[in-house]
């Protein structure tokens, strides 16, 4: 059974109030909350490769009280229930407080191989960081962050992961797009699981109000407990800890980039100092290739966390999380942090090209290779998945457009520009001629999915599980634990959008709302 070692609310000051009052939490990382019962917990789905990675017994996981325990309605023994404090930057403005005020992490546990992961219901209820908020969460969010979480490990794309969705019985009343039309909709709660679930914003908060103490064991706490490699004595692990973020916050904005992920919404407070994937609110998947297309309502006027801008962000959310550590790390070292980002992001960009193309290695000619094939990907509306997933096949010796056609939206665009691309393929077959052929595929196979979850496929899913039809949520999840694979039979999940998606909300607009 789960076997709980809470690091966190044991070894990090607490918040002294005991009540589970909306208020300024001051002096301390975390406020100790319970989970507020729900009416009808029932299980929607669930991942059985996190059910095993935490040593749960898959019968245990199908019973009464798994439901009544992950759909907050029971605290096992050796459960710690808190709710973290942070701040956090928002759309580019410190926001000042923010904090889990929906979130509850249940605790700690510690498997039989010392892996370490937290367990944390999202939409358990309200917590002192609620603000006027109910706590809650809806099907819709819910569907969206279960079925994600787990579709970016498998891509290979860092990320905190899921262990269970549950329909909580009751109902939550929500204004999607914050237009004046709230109505009810099912309730759900998500059991997220992840070694951390420290933010940029868990640091920005202490800093912001002067509490350097306070800072400065939470600092030495992360480095302790989630960056072992580093020398807790070392006088360089605060820079050496500093610049690790940094590089793998740029990793995780490449590979973002690779798969075709937008998240949405990436405040500071949404940022993982382990350089994961975390909070899947607006996100959305790139279908037709627009490095300016975000799927936030809430960003379309500025479009601040467009596709293409998400390394850019990446960069300045980690100047910010600099200011905020300045008094341990000094101007200079905040500095040169942010040159390890700037060298790893080009490494990455790099890699990714060499791979997504095929290629041996990267040569500056890859660079314009590259860049014209992005240009004419948005130009002629091209699916970003099916188009490089299949460029794979297409015959390097006589190359033709042919095996690409079904990739394009618009026929029209395609023809405007069919002469560019069919000049761009035959570049790009001269520069991958005379690799060998099946590792090349291999190459672009492994770096290129065939499945991901497309915006239409998920809203699909959340339309039958508001009516307690789960199946299509738990076809997305087996489908895309192998997202690379081809695999016969399901063949319609791997087609670009129909065009009754195109605008249609929840498939290509979204908001925070949730």
């Amino acid at each position: 059974m789960l076997k709980f070692d809470n690091r966190f609310v044991d070894e990090l000051p607490a918040d002294p109030n005991p009540e589970n009052t909306r208020r300024q939490v001051h002096g301390a990382c975390f406020s100790r909350v319970n989970p507020t019962p729900v009416r009808n917990p029932t299980l929607v789905a669930y991942s059985s490769e996190v059910a095993a990675d935490l040593g749960l017994d898959e019968k245990w996981v199908k019973s009464d009280e798994f439901a009544q325990v992950f759909g907050g309605n029971k605290v096992l023994d050796g459960m710690k229930p808190s709710a973290a404090c942070y701040g956090g930057h928002q759309f580019g403005h410190w926001a000042g407080q923010l904090g889990d005020g929906r979130a509850i992490s249940l605790g700690e546990v510690v498997n039989d191989s010392g892996q370490r992961f937290e367990l944390q219901l999202k939409g358990a209820g309200p917590t002192p960081f609620s603000r006027t908020a109910d706590g809650r969460a809806v099907m819709r969010s819910s569907v969206r962050e279960f079925l994600c979480s787990e579709a970016m490990f498998h891509l290979g794309v860092p990320t905190t992961r899921a262990l269970s969705l549950i329909d909580t019985g009751d109902l939550v009343v929500r204004d999607m797009f914050y237009d004046g039309r709230a109505r009810p909709e099912h309730g759900a709660i998500v059991c997220r699981v992840s070694p951390s679930f420290i933010r940029f914003g868990s640091f920005e908060i202490l800093a912001s109000r002067g509490d350097l103490e306070t800072l400065k064991s939470l600092v030495d706490f992360t480095l302790s407990r989630d960056f072992p490699e580093f020398d807790t004595k070392a006088p360089e692990r605060y820079q050496d800890w500093y610049n690790e973020v940094c590089r793998r916050t740029a990793v995780l904005a490449v590979e973002w980039m690779r798969v075709g992920f937008v998240h949405g919404v990436m405040n500071t407070d949404n940022m993982s100092i382990l350089g994961l994937t975390i909070d899947y609110g607006p996100y959305g998947w790139l279908e037709d290739f627009d490095p300016d297309w975000t799927p936030n309502t809430t960003d379309a006027q500025n479009r601040r966390y467009r596709y293409g801008h998400q390394p850019f962000v990446a960069h300045w959310n980690l100047a910010r999380l600099g200011e905020a550590l300045v008094s341990i790390l000094g101007i200079e070292g905040v500095e040169a942090g942010l040159d390890v980002f700037a060298e790893a992001l080009e490494d990455a960009q790099k890699d990714m090209i060499v791979r997504k193309l095929g290629l041996d290695e990267f040569l500056d000619t890859d660079e314009a290779l590259a860049s014209t094939l992005f240009a004419l990907l948005a130009a002629s509306e091209a699916d970003m998945t099916l188009f490089f997933r299949d460029l794979a096949s297409v015959d390097v010796k006589a190359p033709s457009l042919s095996a690409l056609e079904h990739a394009f939206y618009r026929p029209a665009k395609l023809e405007a520009h069919r002469n560019e691309l069919n000049a761009w393929l035959e570049t790009w077959a001269t520069r991958v001629r005379e690799l060998d052929g099946a590792k090349r595929i291999a190459v672009m196979n492994a770096a290129n999915p065939r499945f991901v979850l497309r915006n239409y496929l998920a809203q699909l899913a959340i339309d039958a599980a508001e009516k307690s039809d789960y199946s299509l949520v738990n076809e997305l999840l087996d489908t895309l634990r192998h997202p690379y694979d081809e695999q016969p039979g399901r063949e319609h999940l791997a087609e670009k959008r129909p065009e009754w998606a195109r605008n249609r909300p929840g498939c290509s607009q979204l908001s925070c709302s949730s």
